[in-house]
């Protein structure tokens, strides 16, 4: 298979995070994602949750003027985020899961059991112009059911596999590597284009990175916690060469 050129998104969401806990205005997520822009990314990652309890709809205004990359607006499947998305009509909407009392997004959208519904759902915002990406387990009965509704793109949930590389259980994590390199090459098969991402770090994202059928690996959380002791452009820099080594 020939190599293919992997995209890195940055997801800002955390910036607004340490925002929101004292109030105001500092640190702005937009202006970190300038930063981001400028430090490589090749695009950035917003997730305007129902609670808005960190990234607000002035952010995504400020995003959507900002920017000059693609920003990908992740949001649950609910009609307000759909008149939101199809007033700003970002480059791509990515549908995810989401409880209100979940501290981060937890396992992938269950496309399977709401097929019909999530066909209905997309259909006006491919219309739009939007990419449609939907976020799901590396599980063959999800991806199926993606690439039935119409969705271009999936993004693959990694959490399970860097859970597992954490806590030093090797024999789980190699076997959620191979489900994601299994996956990966399926979803391929069919036409979708691949993302990857949840919980990636420095030192678990080289195996992701080196498949050859991910084209884009979206990462937030990390990069803005190393940033607090390396910079926003040096973190981003240093996940774009493990990234490109493990691709190389």
């Amino acid at each position: 298979m020939m190599t293919r050129a992997l995209r890195l998104g940055v997801n800002i969401d955390h910036v607004a995070t340490v925002r929101n806990a004292r109030g105001g205005a500092m640190p702005d997520p937009v202006r970190a994602a300038v930063l981001a822009e400028e430090a490589g990314a090749d695009g950035i990652t917003a997730h305007l949750r129902e609670d808005r309890r960190h990234i607000s709809d002035a952010d995504i205004e400020g995003l959507m003027a900002a920017l000059n990359g693609p920003l990908n607006f992740e949001m649950a499947a609910t009609e307000e985020m759909q008149k939101i998305a199809l007033r700003h009509k970002p480059h791509a909407v990515c549908i995810v899961p989401e409880k209100r009392e979940e501290r981060t997004t937890e396992g992938g959208l269950e496309v399977a059991r709401e097929e019909n519904q999530l066909a209905h759902y997309i259909a006006p915002l491919r219309e739009a112009g939007c990419r449609v990406s939907i976020f799901i387990a590396a599980d063959r009965r999800q991806i199926e059911a993606a690439h039935r509704i119409g969705a271009e793109v999936i993004e693959l949930h990694t959490g399970a596999y860097c859970d597992a590389y954490a806590e030093g259980r090797m024999d789980a994590c190699d076997e959620e590597l191979r489900k994601l390199t299994d996956m990966a090459a399926f979803a391929d098969d069919l036409g979708l284009e691949v993302h990857a991402g949840h919980g990636l770090t420095y030192d678990c994202v080289g195996p992701v990175a080196a498949l050859p059928q991910v084209q884009e690996l979206n990462i937030g959380h990390f990069i803005v916690g190393e940033a607090i002791f390396r910079g926003l452009t040096p973190a981003i820099s240093e996940m774009r060469r493990i990234m490109e080594e493990a691709r190389s």
